[in-house]
């Protein structure tokens, strides 16, 4: 039985198969005022470097910097100093810090940390239902170790962090967002304890040092972003290893070349993360009038800027439809472009090739992963459930 295509863009986030309806928007209308929706929608390559690369676009509303039921709670906190949610005069000490520090993992201390912790964490003869568990705990067990947390206190940051990033989804109801609140605070608590006293090679020691050399002194910007490179790893990550399995379970021949030769996964998540983005959307606010994308905006507009369809323009990427694991001169939009790029790519890869991998060598199949999945309740991530599978 067919399925109607998506009403709009949120829609398609978890839409068995939204592409066509994005191939749509970049051929037919690339950047558009919905009216209905009472916002603006930018599609293409081009039209999505435009907005993501203007000065007169703001990560948040300019009068709401921290999200209102959030203030004063330590999740406002760690909200408030995020570098991707501030534009603020400091976001550029910050940004340097952060991406100095992700500059300085080197691929093979990613790969051995996680796998280090995929194997275990998928445990023998992996049960489907038990996956959507663990797409969410290796990047939270990996990230944490990789910033310096103790080991014994991974599994509950993975609870904590599960409740704070569901806290921040416009969507939070309001016990979520006090569970939110409540685990900020034991994330920050975490994060100060490993930043006086965990390993100097710690990602987080290592985040307080290029800080200090950016001329920032403040331990809670610093232990904030630590946070954000988790909060970031979660959903992504989670959502770039089951989008992957989905991958692998829809194309026989990539599934023996993967599992005769485990070192082809990385170049094949790479094209996941193009081809079927954990990432699907992210927005921008107009703070000045102005011309954006070469349509006239005015102060307060929102922008939805639709990653997932820019990275299927043809424009960019010929043949965008096709799976090719070997595409030359790939364009990612993914993880963003402009002054709020994610520099987590390497660490979200490295981490999904790792957990795809364990769940291989666990027995696993992806043969016996259904061809449509439910995914879960989101704005802008696309992750497959499978605890859900009947």
């Amino acid at each position: 039985m067919s399925v109607p295509p998506p009403r709009d863009p949120v829609s398609a986030v978890t839409h068995p198969d939204p592409y066509p309806y994005y191939a749509g928007l970049t051929a037919e209308r690339p950047l558009y005022k919905d009216e209905l929706q009472g916002y603006w929608i930018a599609s293409s390559a081009a039209t999505v470097t435009a907005v993501l690369t203007s000065a007169r676009c703001r990560v948040r509303p300019p009068a709401e910097p921290v999200p209102k039921a959030l203030l004063g709670s330590a999740a406002g906190e760690i909200f408030g100093r995020l570098i991707r949610m501030n534009d603020g005069g400091g976001h550029e000490a910050a940004k340097y810090a952060v991406a100095a520090t992700a500059q300085s993992l080197e691929l093979e201390r990613v790969a051995e940390e996680s796998a280090r912790w995929a194997r275990p964490l998928v445990g023998e003869g992996v049960d489907p239902a038990a996956l959507t568990s663990f797409v969410f705990a290796l990047p939270v067990h990996v990230v944490g170790s990789l910033l310096g947390l103790p080991p014994a206190f991974l599994r509950q940051t993975a609870q904590w962090m599960s409740h704070f990033v569901r806290c921040l989804a416009p969507t939070a109801t309001p016990p979520q967002i006090e569970r939110g609140k409540d685990a900020a605070g034991h994330l920050l608590e975490m994060g100060h304890m490993t930043l006086q006293d965990g390993p100097e090679d710690g990602l987080l020691p290592v985040l307080a040092r290029q800080a200090r050399r950016a001329g920032i002194e403040d331990t809670a910007t610093i232990v904030a972003n630590g946070i954000g490179l988790m909060s970031q790893a979660y959903e992504a990550t989670a959502g770039l290893i089951g989008n992957t399995l989905l991958a692998l379970a829809a194309r026989p021949e990539l599934r023996e070349a993967v599992t005769a030769d485990a070192t082809l996964l990385r170049a094949v998540v790479r094209e996941v993360s193009r081809h079927d983005a954990p990432v699907q959307n992210t927005r921008r606010w107009v703070a000045t009038a102005g011309s954006v994308g070469g349509h006239e905006m005015a102060e307060g507009d929102i922008v939805l800027v639709v990653l997932a369809a820019a990275n299927r323009d043809p424009a960019v990427n010929p043949r965008p439809h096709d799976f090719d694991r070997h595409r030359p001169e790939r364009r990612l939009f993914t993880f963003g472009v402009g002054p709020h790029a994610c520099p987590g790519e390497m660490l979200a890869v490295g981490i999904a090739s790792a957990g795809v991998a364990a769940v291989l060598e666990a027995g696993l199949d992806p043969a016996g992963l259904p061809p449509r999945v439910t995914y879960r309740p989101s704005g802008n991530t696309r992750i497959p459930l499978f605890d859900m599978l009947n």
